[in-house]
């Protein structure tokens, strides 16, 4: 009797212990009851029925598929080889268990898949410039195929993507190439630019020098004017001393001949067509030799 109570008793532990599942945060529980889905659980402790229940975990975090590398031939016959990872997470946890029997595998098949039709439609070039836009492609395509297995897919990375060793060295050589002829345009600029900036300094400099050459000569002008206008008006000065000496009564024989001389002028300027001179010319010479060496001793 005491062994059935026994019996009894742990059978009892052993049917509470199954009936309690615990569910972690970031899980799903779906449960099936004699094969069927019959509800889904959330994170904690949920009681089923042993024996008739059973409770499916799903992962629901977002999860990463590696993606082997692939060889793709693109458009231009080039043969790369294309590794590239996938990001994506569980919607639906009803869908990814009974919709696909192995989402992973499925996943990755069809990413090799759809790699090999998006870079089959592209030139080297672009493949490997263009890896954003393979990016964008790839996870357009899986994640309308996913949607109906509960799947989103987050995002889409291309890794790397190799040419063959021939082509590397190819496109080596050709970066070498256009490095060099950058190089050799940027210092052929630079010449130029210099060449220019030489001109225009030699062109400024005959510019100013011109311009020095003209202001010195306005300079030198003007100094000379100045100078015939200071001895025109000592001579003037000079000339009109004399008139004030002999309107003072104090006349000599050089203020007479100057005297004389203006007469002439004035007579010169009429209207008259003939003129006599008096017989003393020899003496009017000899004064205005006079009146001469004495102004050149002077000045």
């Amino acid at each position: 009797m005491d062994v059935l109570v026994w019996l009894t008793l742990c059978f009892i532990i052993v049917l509470v212990a199954n009936s309690i599942k615990i569910i972690r945060q970031y899980e799903k529980g779906l449960v099936e009851t004699l094969g069927k889905y019959t509800g889904t659980k959330n994170s904690g402790a949920n009681i089923i029925i042993p024996i008739f229940q059973r409770i499916l975990r799903v992962d629901m975090r977002e999860r990463v598929i590696d993606v082997p590398p692939q060889s793709v031939i693109t458009k231009d016959n080039v043969s790369v080889l294309v590794d590239a990872v996938i990001y994506f997470q569980v919607t639906d946890p009803v869908k990814v268990v009974y919709n696909i029997e192995d989402f992973a595998i499925a996943a990755l098949k069809l990413a090799q898949t759809n790699l090999r039709n998006v870079i089959g439609d592209m030139e080297l070039d672009s493949t490997l410039t263009s890896r954003e836009n393979i990016n964008t492609q790839l996870r357009a395509v899986l994640d309308e195929a996913t949607d109906k297995w509960g799947v989103k897919v987050t995002r889409v990375e291309i890794q790397k993507i190799d040419p063959p060793k021939d082509i590397t060295n190819a496109m080596s050589k050709q970066m070498k190439a256009e490095r060099e002829k950058r190089a050799n345009i940027l210092e052929a600029e630079g010449l130029r630019q210099a060449e220019i900036l030489k001109a225009e300094g030699g062109k400024q400099a005959v510019i100013l020098e011109a311009e020095a050459l003209k202001e010195k000569q306005i300079l030198e002008a003007i100094g000379k004017t100045e100078a015939i206008k200071k001895v025109t008006e000592a001579e003037k000065y000079k000339i009109e001393t004399l008139y004030k000496a002999i309107h003072n009564g104090h006349p000599t024989n050089d203020l007479l001949l100057i005297k004389y001389l203006d007469t002439l002028n004035k007579i010169a300027n009429g209207t008259a067509t003939k003129i006599f001179l008096p017989l003393e010319t020899s003496k009017m010479m000899a004064s205005i030799g006079a009146i001469t060496e004495i102004l050149r001793k002077n000045k």
